[in-house]
């Protein structure tokens, strides 16, 4: 999985926690640049509720001292990297322990780590091919969900809106269920309630966990651990009855079984994937359309590549890995949404970076939404521009921040693999447009999304 995961905020909120009182934290910042602590208790983070997300803090906060920066999280040091090239001398890329995965453990109160080295990297053997075979497996019904959504854009009028975050999310949400779940989830209201739970879940997540307030509320702390509790008991259920068992469709959960896991551990995996693999999807695929509909030359382009290397035959999997114009449209779309805006990760032992000492159990930040807007790599940096991507180089690059190669999560690479289906089979039948003075204004969470709802309309192709 990424070596630059996605969950920010709500992991240096976990990970803090789970330091702070373990460790005499120092006050002094090792003589790297930053800011004092606002207050005694709470360090900066008065600052950072202030500035709207940490992604926009790290950002000013780079802006004035540059690429390796500090500041406080309540009595705990905190250094942030905004560069690639700072970023290149703290990547470890033979780590075993995924920062993803223990992030989202330890959101979801998920014991981690205890096993070997070796048996931490046959997991996520596992883990990966999981999500390679039940993606190849399922991609038929991915072809049939991606019409369905065809279907209902090609019958509405083309002066309608339509509310594109909605209908993205409702389908990444099909696909991931019956494709992590099984046929369970073909039933529309078995569906509905996932997906409730499945918010419910998320959320907060990303909202309480990051500013502490979900514990300051007792009802809300009820709904999030009644919707947890119903997510793992769905999930321990068809664990169970796969158990053993052979079914005609391969989903991700029986790559799981079949393994020599525990049954937690099955459990685990598959809440991750489930969590984290339906949003990155549907933010991924949201934004690309968005980005597709402020750029009628990109368009026209991604059109080109799919009649030439689809034309009118059936879209397979191997024809969409050909669609090398596509792939750089995602990347760029990642990149210009800024898509995981910040990871995390803990300073094992003393450092140092650039001219810095690093301090042992420091907390050390990955602003990648800094690094990703850094105009000295990205010339233009807030143009969409999916040509800049056509470099090698470039690609590398990208590939260095764990977007794409080697070090891309498989959440990331099933994101890809998903958008391309969809958008294939959208733009091959359909002109996407915009709303006329809409503006796509960005919220910076665990996973960018759109602030408001995303609007757009579509024109038949003839």
């Amino acid at each position: 999985m990424l070596d630059f995961a996605i969950f920010a905020v709500t992991f240096l909120l976990a990970l803090v926690g789970a330091v702070l009182y373990l460790y005499p934290a120092s006050r002094q910042a090792a003589g790297i640049p930053g800011i004092t602590p606002t207050e005694e208790k709470d360090g900066n983070l008065p600052d950072i509720v202030n500035s709207g997300s940490l992604h926009e803090f790290l950002l000013n906060l780079h802006q004035r001292y540059g690429p390796v920066v500090s500041f406080w999280f309540g009595r705990r040091l905190v250094v942030s990297l905004g560069t690639v090239d700072v970023l290149r001398q703290h990547i470890n890329p033979s780590k075993t322990l995924d920062p993803f995965e223990t992030m989202l453990k330890s959101l979801l109160r998920y014991p981690s780590g205890g096993g070997s080295v070796r048996e931490s990297h046959m997991r996520r053997k596992l883990y990966e091919n999981g999500v390679t075979n039940s993606l190849q497996s399922n991609f038929p019904l991915l072809l049939k969900l991606s019409e369905e959504v065809l279907d209902k854009w090609l019958s509405y009028p083309e002066t309608q809106h339509v509310p594109l975050s909605q209908h993205i999310l409702g389908f990444a949400m099909k696909f991931v269920t019956q494709m992590v779940l099984g046929g369970t989830f073909d039933d529309e209201q078995e569906l509905i309630r996932f997906q409730k739970i499945h918010g419910t879940v998320w959320s907060e997540i990303g909202k309480g966990f990051q500013d502490g307030s979900l514990d300051k509320n007792t009802a809300r702390k009820k709904q999030y651990e009644d919707a947890l509790m119903q997510l793992e008991s769905i999930l321990k259920k068809i664990i169970k009855e796969r158990k053993g068992r052979n079914f005609s469709e391969h989903i991700f959960i029986d790559s799981l079984v079949q393994g020599d896991l525990t049954e937690q551990q099955i459990l685990e995996d598959s809440m991750i994937f489930s969590l984290a693999g339906c949003i990155i999807t549907a933010k991924l695929c949201t934004w690309a359309i968005c980005f597709l509909t402020t750029s009628e030359e990109v368009q026209k382009k991604f059109y080109k590549e799919i009649d030439q290397v689809i034309g009118k035959g059936p879209i397979t999997s191997e024809k969409i890995e050909q669609l090398r114009y596509c792939r750089q449209v995602l990347c760029e779309t990642v990149r210009t949404a800024k898509l995981t805006p910040v990871s995390a990760r803990l300073q094992d032992i003393e450092g140092r970076i650039n001219q810095f000492i690093i301090p042992r159990e420091t907390l050390i930040l990955y602003a990648l939404g800094v690094v990703l807007q850094d105009p000295s790599t990205w010339p233009s940096p807030h143009k969409f521009d999916p040509d800049r991507f056509a470099d090698d180089s470039v690609m590398r690059v990208f590939s260095s921040l764990g977007f794409s190669g080697t070090q891309e999560c498989p959440e990331l690479r099933f994101a890809y693999m998903v958008s391309a289906a969809l958008l294939t089979v959208l733009v091959r039948r359909l002109h996407l447009l915009p709303v006329e003075g809409q503006v796509f204004e960005m919220k910076y969470a665990l996973v960018t999304s759109s602030r408001e709802e995303a609007w757009i309309t579509v024109s038949k192709r003839y």
